[in-house]
């Protein structure tokens, strides 16, 4: 089951990746038209329009972003089975009053088009698990020659629509009481209010270890249990227990227990754009002398790619596991400067992640409230980060890189030759070197007879192997971030946001 979520989590980072452009689109027609949200300008309501056209149907995206990431070798029949499959769960569900014989034009809410849409979230990723896992079983099926035309990948698509047709019919007595759970969960948190949005950004972070985070995120930032914290920021939405534009704009404030939307994302900005790169100055700081100058390159590099895009896992798989006190301690301040954020409502949202980029894009939608103040909050903790750091890295002597007796200060000597800010290894002087770091990785994985599987998300490679026990994880600790083996199956290398190029580069290995 964990190999199985291990899957979902790096197949839901494809569509995921579209909403930055969601976020661009929206931002700057907000930048144009703050009050009209596109009313009062025509360029402002075409880049707004455009941009919603992504929220708008999330959904569907999921459908067939989950589906090509599930299926074994990314083919484009997986994805358009995600499409059938998605068309037919919301065909016959939103005709359920034909089956249940409720009132098509006051139906419950779990059947509402806003809960059975193109907007659902939970449909698109139940409907791409079913048709990547068709795919991965019946992709390569043989027909008789009668039906020859129908074999192997045209299959999947006509199987899907079978299958998810059975499904929708179970549902429409299932969903009911699975929308109502979700919306219970969702509220029971959101019933806490600020200390809700603190509990789960704790977990947020304490899951990064297991990729297991991305689940966790669903419920809150989509429209899993009606909370859909990025979507009704940037579409100017107020919230289920009545927030609205005006409440904000003219600086009241909802009593303490009520959501407020993008409570779910704000206190995040101060962590990632000041919190951990002050705390990655103090590592640098705790490092020994003679090994503060490759230390600082991977400092630097991971501080920037947090501040700029949010991008944290450089900088956290640096400590996760030779300091974990440490990384315990990060959660719980994260977890506070969400707190704080939302019980201030400072707010403001993001679509990929809170660096400054998004930040800069959501000043001007309308649901922003004060952010400025989150660039306060930011300072304060970048202090708060700083002495923490320094503190608990002296008292009680953490092995933070530079520190270590010999493969934490060869492993930050490599990473600062491998993110963006340095040169190739030494052995690949005429090659690219993300190639280079791509055969190393291989060969210290267990080469082809050992690798069944490779994937990546936003910093790490998710690899699939025969057996980790043949995995050279000491090694590999010399060249990268960080390395975490999840089970007998599955590890995960963390090589920083040039991952991407790393991963085609493996993947060019194991098919030659």
């Amino acid at each position: 089951m964990k190999a199985y979520i291990q899957r979902l989590g790096r197949a839901l980072m494809l569509p995921v990746a579209c909403l930055p452009a969601a976020a661009l689109f929206l931002g700057i027609g907000y930048w144009i038209d703050p009050s009209g949200w596109g009313g009062g300008n025509v360029i402002a309501a075409y880049l707004c329009k455009t941009g919603s056209a992504i929220l708008d149907n999330l959904g569907l995206l999921f459908a067939v972003g989950v589906a090509v990431g599930m299926a074994r070798d990314k083919d484009g029949a997986s994805a358009l089975s995600g499409l059938v499959g998605f068309m037919t769960i919301t065909t016959i569900m939103g005709s359920a009053s034909m089956f249940l014989g409720f009132d098509a034009e006051n139906p419950p809410a779990a059947f509402a088009p806003g809960a059975i849409g193109n907007k659902n979230v939970f449909f698109g990723i139940m409907v791409g698990c079913v048709s990547g896992a068709l795919y991965n079983r019946f992709s390569k099926t043989k027909l008789p020659d009668f039906l020859a035309f129908f074999s192997g990948r045209r299959c999947v698509p006509i199987l899907t629509a079978a299958l998810m047709s059975v499904i929708s019919l179970v549902l429409l007595f299932v969903w009911p009481l699975v929308y109502n759970g979700l919306v219970a969960f969702g509220e029971s948190l959101m019933g806490m209010g600020a200390v809700g949005a603190g509990i789960y950004a704790f977990f947020n972070r304490l899951l990064i270890p297991t990729g297991l985070h991305h689940a966790l995120n669903n419920v809150f930032w989509f429209n899993l249990a009606g909370i859909d914290d990025i979507t009704k920021f940037w579409n100017g939405v107020g919230g289920l227990n009545g927030t609205t534009k005006a409440v904000l704009a003219t600086g009241g404030f909802q009593p303490w227990g009520e959501y407020v939307t993008g409570m779910y994302q704000a206190g995040f900005f101060p962590i990632m754009m000041f919190g951990l790169p002050a705390g990655a100055f103090a590592i640098y700081r705790c490092a020994k002398p003679e090994n503060r100058r490759t230390v600082g390159s991977l400092m630097l590099a991971g501080g920037l790619a947090a501040f700029l895009t949010g991008v944290t896992e450089p900088l956290e798989f640096s400590f996760m596991f030779a300091a974990f006190p440490l990384y315990v301690v990060h959660a719980l301040l994260t977890a506070l400067s969400v707190f704080i954020a939302a019980s201030f409502q400072w707010i403001a949202g993001f679509n990929f992640s809170a660096g400054f980029i998004d930040w800069f894009l959501s000043l001007r939608v309308p649901q922003a409230h004060m952010p400025w103040m989150l660039i306060v909050q930011g300072l304060v903790f970048a202090v708060i980060y700083y002495f923490v750091f320094t503190f608990m890295i002296k008292k009680f002597d953490l092995k933070t890189p530079g520190r270590g007796d010999g493969v934490d200060d060869e492993g930050a000597a490599a990473v600062a030759g491998i993110l963006d800010t340095g040169a190739a290894p030494a052995a690949a002087v005429s090659r690219d070197k993300y190639a280079a770091l791509a055969a190393k990785l291989y060969a210290l994985l267990g080469g082809k007879a050992n690798i069944v599987d490779i994937e990546n998300c936003v910093t790490r490679l998710r690899l699939g192997v025969k057996d980790t026990a043949k995995v050279d994880v000491d090694a590999i600790r010399k060249l990268v971030p960080g390395v975490k083996v999840i089970d007998d199956r599955n590890v995960q290398v963390v090589v920083g946001t040039q991952v991407q190029a790393v991963a085609d580069a493996m993947e060019e290995l194991h098919k030659a």
